[in-house]
C-alpha cells in the first residue's frame, strides 16, 4: 500500500470524520469482518476500479462510503504493519496483520479509482462541524496517543493492544459500510460494504477468540 495513505494528516482525518457526521445513513452497522480474503479492507474480492459498474451512477452516500473508509482502511494497515516489525508475537496475530494488510491496501487502491472516475475528491471537504452531527460518523478509529502505545509495546502485551483496538477498529468500519449498504447507489460500492461487513464480523469472532487465548 502506497506511503501516502498511512501518512495521511490529522487534518485529513478530522476533515473525513466531519463529513461521516453529515452522513444520514442508517449506520448501526459495523465495520467489516473478514471473510477470506478480506478484512476491514479484506477484499481480494472487491471490485476493481477500472470495472465497468466502477463509473456507474452514484450519490452522496457512496462517495462518502469511500472517501472514510479509505482513511479507516489506512490506519488498519499502518497498525497491522507495526505488529509485522515487531518480535515475539504469537504467530495467529502475525497471520492476522498480514491478512489484513494484503486485504485493505487494494481496497484503499478500489475506493480512490471510484471516487476518481466518479470526479469526486479522494478526501472528504473541511468545513464541517462534528459537533452538529451527533454519534455518527467514523467510529473505531484509533488516537494518536493509543497509536503511539501500540507503536511501543511488545510480545504478548502488543498483541493483546492490537486485538482490543483492532476489534473496535472493525465495528466501526461495520457501521460505516451498513450505511453504504442501505443508503448507497453505485452496485460496486453497495457490493464493497456488504463484503466488509461480511468479512470482519468473523474477523472480530476470530479476534476475541484470540484475545481470549492470550
Amino acid at each position: 500500500m502506497t506511503k501516502k495513505f498511512l501518512t495521511l494528516s490529522a487534518a485529513a482525518v478530522a476533515a473525513t470524520l466531519a463529513l461521516a457526521g453529515c452522513s444520514t445513513g442508517s449506520g448501526t452497522g459495523s465495520a467489516g469482518t473478514s471473510t477470506p480474503g478480506m478484512d476491514h479492507g479484506n477484499s481480494s474480492s472487491a471490485p476493481a476500479s477500472s470495472s465497468p459498474a466502477a463509473a456507474a451512477e452514484h450519490n452522496a452516500a457512496d462517495v462518502m462510503f469511500a472517501q472514510m473508509m479509505i482513511p479507516h482502511h489506512a490506519q488498519a494497515v499502518e497498525m497491522s504493519e507495526m505488529m509485522l516489525a515487531k518480535k515475539d508475537v504469537p504467530a495467529e496475530v502475525t497471520a492476522l496483520a498480514t491478512k489484513i494488510k494484503a486485504a485493505q491496501g487494494p481496497e484503499i487502491e478500489t475506493m480512490t479509482g471510484w471516487l476518481t472516475s466518479w470526479n469526486e475528491p479522494t478526501q472528504a471537504p473541511t468545513g464541517h462541524d462534528m459537533s452538529t452531527h451527533g454519534a455518527g460518523g467514523m467510529g473505531g478509529m484509533v488516537s494518536d496517543a493509543d497509536m503511539k502505545k501500540l507503536d511501543a509495546a511488545q510480545g504478548t502485551e502488543a498483541a493483546k493492544l492490537f486485538l482490543t483496538q483492532m476489534i473496535a477498529h472493525h465495528e466501526g468500519a461495520i457501521v460505516m459500510a451498513k450505511t453504504e449498504t442501505t443508503g448507497g447507489k453505485n452496485p460496486d460500492a453497495v457490493k464493497l460494504s456488504k463484503d466488509i461487513v461480511t468479512a470482519q464480523e468473523a474477523e472480530i469472532q476470530e479476534m476475541q477468540a484470540l484475545l481470549a487465548k492470550l
